[in-house]
């Protein structure tokens, strides 16, 4: 079958270990089915993966991808969940430690096939089309669970997103609208900031800019060089919820005295259960809100993705169609 996948690791050329072509079919094991994919989103995990990064040398060759919709064995339409717990594991797949994402220890999802757990699959509403529907399990997903299980926000809240852009990012400022929340945005870069306000930031700035007003939670998924900031904007007793250091994790000043001064809260927060996938399509499916999608591109294409992603040229999903 067609599919796209890692034989090598390089950190300094991640796309020299790229490859599209052909590999084996896959047989689902007991307890797990095949979906036939429509459409795969791609995301920075996947680069990641080519420079060695949670993914061991042994199992290559590996089918790159995390996020997928397609179609079950029976037809019907399904959104995967990429997050593979233990099969011993009970309750919230993100505390299992043993836990993987597809394209780690089990093939991915850029290919015509991928299997999965049949308990991974949550059903596709007829409104989200594949392409919107392949941009959720994994930015989406975190987008969500950051906001709405981690950092408890409710309607009138006001949030502010660091680093508009991504596909996180882009994903926080829609939901975060959705839901009734004021949202505050920032970016270096002024197209971003003005595409941000497109898609529901009430008010942007530039990156490090001082706020008109405090805010009750940050969603940071930047690091080092908004990590300062990020404290700086909390209202006494707010919440900063981080998913992500694509700056760096290692930051100047940690802010550790405002933090306890201020009784701050600091609250990790990885991908996402799938009842909470399920719970997200629902929102999109109840309120019209959509992933925004950068690009679309055939898989035979994907290279093309991932030299966009690798520059920086993006503004939401990259998604790749089958």
């Amino acid at each position: 079958m067609f599919a796209v996948y890692a034989d090598k690791f390089s950190s300094d050329d991640p796309l020299a270990g790229l490859v599209v072509g052909e590999r084996p079919e896959p047989d689902a094991p007991e307890g797990w089915t095949t979906v036939t994919v429509k459409a795969a989103s791609l995301n920075h995990h996947d680069l990641w993966s080519l420079r060695g990064v949670g993914l061991r040398e042994e199992a290559l060759p590996m089918i790159l991808g995390c996020d997928a919709a397609g179609h079950d064995e029976e037809g019907n339409e399904v959104v995967v969940h990429a997050v593979i717990s233990d099969p011993s594991w009970q309750g919230d797949e993100t505390f299992d430690p043993r836990r993987s994402l597809l394209s780690e220890r089990h093939q991915g999802t850029f290919a015509d096939k991928v299997v999965v757990p049949r308990g991974n699959l949550v059903p596709k509403p007829a409104s989200l089309s594949f392409e919107e529907a392949a941009c959720l399990p994994t930015a989406w997903l975190t987008a969500y669970r950051m906001l709405f299980t981690q950092g408890d926000l409710k309607a009138g809240d006001t949030v502010l997103v660091q680093g508009a852009g991504g596909g996180v990012a882009t994903a926080l400022i829609t939901l975060a609208r959705a839901a009734g929340l004021r949202v505050l945005a920032t970016s270096r870069d002024e197209a971003k900031r003005s595409r941000a306000l497109e898609i529901g930031a009430h008010e942007v700035f530039e990156s490090g800019a001082r706020l008109p007003v405090k805010v009750d939670a940050v969603m940071e998924t930047v690091g080092r060089a908004t990590w300062s900031h990020s404290i700086r904007s909390l209202r006494p007793g707010g919440a900063i919820v981080i998913s992500g250091t694509t700056s760096g994790p290692n930051v100047d000043d940690a802010e550790l005295t405002r933090i306890f001064f201020l009784q701050l809260r600091v609250i990790g927060s990885t991908m996402g259960t799938r009842t909470e996938l399920a719970s997200l399509v629902n929102l999109l499916d109840a309120t019209g809100a959509r992933p925004l999608v950068d690009r679309v591109l055939p898989m035979t294409d994907a290279r093309e993705g991932f030299e966009a992603m690798a520059s920086g040229d993006v503004f939401g999903k990259i998604v790749f169609t089958r």
